[in-house]
């Protein structure tokens, strides 16, 4: 299991419907420092290469736009990924959209190849989109559809062209067998990704039923369903809380979500398990935030608690 930890911030938004997510790691940043926080001197991040510049002009790709810029994220992040964990670290990764996500599980796949993967997916959407199956074209909607390696063509409502298709097939990959993805505080869905979910029989923890069982229920009941996996990513889109509790400072909130609470004790317990190797946080927007810097600012208490966690293990 890895012994270090290493904060990779990557800042590419050409996923999402909305801009300024890419100002998310900053944000985050910008809190620790009125905190006084030593926090990214102590864990100096790795940054990536993004290719928001992509945004600046229209999209020639519209059920699934600037892909052509996203096959290179995904290269970017695995690539990036895949050699923090074969050096033994622990990634902490701080994303601005969520789509990246994809490329993170690649990543996880390309390190080790024969393992088994579990994914904990605290989000309030399902993010199981396909181009042929969008109504957005925002790609931030699809990174769980690549990774388990589905068109969805049951649910078709759009007819691509072959370029999208090539770089979408590119995208794909059999890193994350359905039975093994878990999702939490998912309330957000359209029926294309029902269909999905139906047929796949994947768990949704949902807010009220986290609250009916109680949380440490629902988390026995995580661990039991990783039993099997070798390997557990957890991925935390900041939506996942209710905006009275956090703010409106992310691309698209939905109200009934989780609060601080419960979305900091569901990624800490999961932490302390001893397959879990990677968290991502994502979709921290500083632009759209009603209470000025209040999300990075729960945000960067989620980081230190998260890596206070990590380092116990």
């Amino acid at each position: 299991m890895p012994n270090k930890l290493q904060i990779i911030f990557n800042s590419s938004e050409i996923g999402a419907g909305t801009c300024g997510a890419s100002l998310g790691p900053q944000a985050i940043v910008a809190a620790a420092r009125q905190k006084k926080s030593s926090l990214f001197h102590t864990y100096k991040p790795s940054v990536l290469k993004d290719w928001n510049a992509l945004l600046d002009q229209p999209s020639n790709f519209p059920f699934a736009k600037r892909i052509d810029g996203m096959v290179k994220v995904y290269k970017e992040v695995a690539s990036c990924v895949e050699l923090t964990l074969k050096e033994n670290n622990f990634p902490i990764l701080i994303a601005a959209d969520h789509c990246s996500a994809g490329g993170t599980i690649k990543g996880i796949q390309n390190a080790f190849p024969n393992k088994k993967l579990g994914v904990l997916w605290i989000d309030a959407h399902a993010d199981l989109h396909t181009p042929y199956t969008t109504p957005s074209g925002n790609m931030h909607g699809m990174p769980l559809a690549t990774a388990i390696g589905t068109d969805n063509l049951s649910c078709k409502r759009n007819d691509i062209d072959t370029n999208t298709a090539v770089m979408w097939h590119g995208l794909k990959s059999t890193a994350l067998l359905p039975e093994n993805l878990i999702y939490v505080a998912v309330r957000d869905t359209e029926t294309e990704e029902d269909s999905l979910i139906a047929e796949h029989n994947i768990k949704n923890y949902t807010v009220a039923e986290l609250r009916s069982k109680g949380l440490n229920s629902i988390l026995e009941e995580i661990k039991n369903r990783f039993s099997s996996c070798d390997l557990v990513y957890i991925s935390f889109d900041v939506d996942s809380m209710d905006p009275k509790y956090s703010s409106y400072g992310t691309g698209t909130p939905v109200k009934d979500g989780l609060t601080v609470k419960e979305a900091k004790t569901l990624i800490m317990e999961t932490l302390r398990m001893p397959q879990t190797i990677a968290f991502e946080l994502v979709e921290v927007n500083p632009c759209l935030d009603d209470q000025k810097n209040k999300m990075a600012e729960i945000a960067l208490s989620i980081l230190e608690e998260a890596i206070s966690t990590i380092e116990q293990k």
